[in-house]
């Protein structure tokens, strides 16, 4: 019995070991940049990494889908964001249309680019491969025909306060006013702002742990009555603390530079939504049914086609999300926009944990795959490594994590 016991130990050991590999590969590249640089956990570098990854993220959870349903990917989303972006900046700046209805003429425009590949690859079974090459050679195209070769700015302020705000600015303007003027009214109201600031996001962090916890528990005890594996006990409770202790840290950081950038919320509502939609609907099921084997999906009942068709039409919505954030971070559409988004996005997915051949990975995998890249990048920045050499860097990565993947599913087999 007891020698039962021990090597049921040692295999949930190393089962959780194999589950939080990249998580702790995160954790370990994070402590090495800070020893070697002083400044990756600096309150406003940890802002400027959010800011940056931030397209990556809301791209990465759609990307996920279309890889879950068999490795398939979506090559356009780059040239959607180059699209999306210029016809904001073309209604927006130009025609001066109001920002709420230009908003959701480039979010239907984006689902319209998202429903036109899926029709092809889901109901004319053009594979998604040459469906999305061709998509990425078209958009970029119509993209520079919109801008006319020019790039587009400013936009108005309350537009950048959308996307590239904090949340006590947005509602305290005129504090903020204030406080960039000179003088000691100037200083109080800057003092006032920032302990403002402190609060609000620690209030904040604190009651999203306590949402995260209750959740968690509630999804566990759910699953466990349902007769569902949710493996022992131990790791459930070391996620959650070092999640939890994740949240706080980066608060905490955030409290101490301008507080919560609103970007944040828009990301939050993204991971949440997409990761209930994969992990507790029927739907988000059916993606991983495909992703395993598309033929028994479909003698099962599936409609495989509307499967497909619902990913990529998606894809194409989050582009244009995506499109929306990018051209407040920089304030301006530029013909160069969304440049190798796509490999941005489909190294996040895989890197966290997404299988090459589809049916597996989820949501908060491909954050922490996505928060990885950021990390290196950033890391790397500030360690003065050349451009040229951060690129092979990341593609020497990918090329590991896809080579992690395949060996776990050789092995498996045998």
């Amino acid at each position: 019995m007891a020698e039962n016991t021990v090597k049921s130990s040692s295999f949930n050991f190393k089962k959780t070991l194999k589950d939080n590999t990249m998580l702790l590969i995160l954790v370990a590249v994070m402590v090495l940049f800070q020893i070697l640089t002083g400044a990756l956990f600096a309150p406003s570098n940890v802002n400027n990494i959010i800011l940056q990854n931030s397209y990556v993220l809301i791209l990465a959870a759609g990307m996920l889908l279309c890889i879950l349903t068999g490795g398939n990917i979506d090559l356009s989303v780059g040239s959607v964001v180059c699209l999306v972006g210029a016809i904001a900046g073309k209604l927006i700046v130009d025609a001066h249309l109001p920002i709420g209805l230009a908003i959701v003429i480039c979010l239907f425009v984006g689902t319209l680019i998202g429903a036109w590949h899926g029709a092809f690859i889901a109901y004319l079974h053009i594979p998604p491969f040459i469906t999305t090459l061709s998509g990425m050679l078209l958009w970029r195209g119509v993209a520079l025909i919109v801008l006319d070769g020019l790039t587009i700015s400013p936009f108005p302020q309350k537009y950048l306060n959308l996307f590239s705000s904090y949340i006590p600015e947005v509602f305290m303007p005129e504090l903020a006013a204030k406080a960039l003027e000179e003088g000691a009214e100037a200083e109080a109201a800057a003092e006032t702002l920032a302990n403002l600031s402190l609060t609000v996001t620690m209030i904040t962090a604190i009651a999203i742990c306590v949402i995260l916890i209750v959740t968690s528990l509630i999804s566990r005890k759910t699953k466990s009555s349902k007769g569902y594996d949710v493996g022992a006990t131990g790791p459930f409770i070391a996620r959650l603390v070092i999640i939890t202790l994740a949240v706080l840290g980066v608060s905490w950081k955030l409290g101490h530079y301008h507080g919560i950038p609103t970007i944040l919320i828009l990301i939050a509502i993204v991971v949440a939504f997409y990761t209930y939609y994969t992990q507790n609907t029927v739907p988000g099921r059916y993606l991983y049914a495909i992703g395993g084997n598309a033929k028994a999906a479909k003698l099962s009942g599936v409609n495989t086609d509307n499967v497909m068709m619902f990913a990529y039409t998606n894809m194409g919505f989050l582009s244009a999300v995506a499109a929306l954030v990018c051209v407040a971070r920089f304030n301006s559409a530029a013909p160069t926009a969304g440049m190798s988004y796509e490999m941005d996005a489909i190294g996040s997915c895989f890197i966290g944990g997404a299988s090459a051949y589809g049916g597996s990975g989820t949501i908060g995998g491909a954050v922490i795959g996505a928060i990885f890249m950021g990390v290196l990048n950033n890391g790397m920045s500030l360690m003065g490594v050349d451009s040229n050499w951060q690129q092979a860097v990341k593609g020497l990565v990918l090329l590991l994590a896809v080579i992690f993947d395949v060996v776990s599913k050789q092995r498996n087999k045998k």
